[in-house]
């Protein structure tokens, strides 16, 4: 399975990114054209789409997870819907954590199972079909902000404060999937995660809900690991923000290693890291995502950093998913 290297130059504006202007147009002009003419199907239950404007990176997985927690709390059935992304299954189908690895239904898909029932598959109105056959009150869509087949009750577009929109260019000349201003505007709520460091807030009309998140990582693992060595590695969008996190909450991260987004890992791989660890006489961490997609046999020599989604104001949270009720 091919695992997407993210580009240098998607950070900054360079000629490099400047030479891909011309697909970038054809990429855009192609995804509107979609929407326009996409026939929408309505499911018969609720559907909560959490999706991005940047490829990979966002967080919203974590955030899928806390709506999925928020609705159980009300005696509500959520049923998750992942496209599957990395896996070689392309659904419609029930993931099962026990008989499914990531191989098979993406590592999104498996930390999903981890709170409800999980359904994936390329076909979104499909899946969807299949979600409420399995007696969803209502489904958590992960990412499919820009699939226009399934209709969404409710839209929450996820923007990360630190990294905001890179050289602000469309794929392939940078990140975007959509120009940043039209997906707002599509949107019904903005989620921004940490800091505003880019100015988005000034982009964003202030007729726009706006929900303040941060990722938090479990305490009691954080306070074990305090004063030990730390060498960290990920393969996730941004494997920068995972390692800030670490030290932003008082770990000694001495070394970290980069894989590209949804890699898979061999044994060698992983094998030449746990010895690295050993040499240097550090605890070796990765991401619960990452967990996933490590051989079941090395998984005990890492410890998988477990995060959750910490929300400035839960209560606007509960006034805004209370139609779903």
């Amino acid at each position: 399975m091919c695992a997407m290297q993210t580009p240098e130059f998607w950070h900054i504006d360079c000629p490099a990114a400047r030479c891909f202007t011309p697909l970038s147009w054809l990429y855009a002009g192609l995804g509107k054209m979609r929407r326009d003419f996409a026939k929408t199907y309505k499911a018969s239950v609720p559907v909560i789409c959490v999706g991005n404007v940047v490829a990979g990176g966002a967080g919203k997985t974590p955030i899928c997870l806390s709506l999925g927690e928020f609705f159980k709390k009300q005696n509500k059935t959520p049923v998750f819907l992942s496209y599957g992304y990395g896996g070689i299954y392309g659904g419609p189908l029930v993931v099962d954590p026990h008989a499914h690895q990531a191989i098979h239904v993406g590592d999104e898909a498996l930390l999903l199972t981890r709170t409800g029932i999980t359904v994936i598959g390329e076909d979104r109105v499909a899946a969807s079909k299949l979600a409420v056959s399995e007696g969803a009150d209502v489904i958590v869509m992960d990412d499919g902000f820009q699939n226009p087949y399934l209709h969404k009750d409710l839209s929450l577009l996820v923007v990360d404060g630190e990294y905001g929109v890179g050289n602000g260019r469309i794929i392939p000349a940078g990140p975007l999937r959509e120009k940043f201003d039209h997906a707002v505007d599509r949107a019904d709520t903005i989620v921004l995660y940490g800091q505003d460091k880019h100015h988005l807030f000034a982009r964003i009309p202030s007729s726009k809900p706006i929900l303040q998140a941060r990722m938090v990582p479990d305490a009691r693992q954080i306070e074990k690991l305090k004063g030990r060595k730390i060498m960290a590695f990920a393969g996730i969008g941004r494997p920068q923000k995972f390692y800030h996190m670490l030290r932003d909450y008082g770990l000694n991260v001495i070394e970290t290693h980069d894989f590209p987004d949804h890699h898979y890992f061999n044994s060698s791989e992983i094998v030449l890291l746990i010895k690295e660890a050993e040499r240097q006489g550090a605890h070796l961490v990765t991401t619960a995502k990452d967990l996933v997609r490590i051989e079941q046999n090395l998984q005990e020599n890492i410890e998988p950093i477990h995060v959750r989604v910490e929300w400035s104001d839960p209560g606007q949270l509960e006034k805004l998913l209370s139609r779903f009720m």
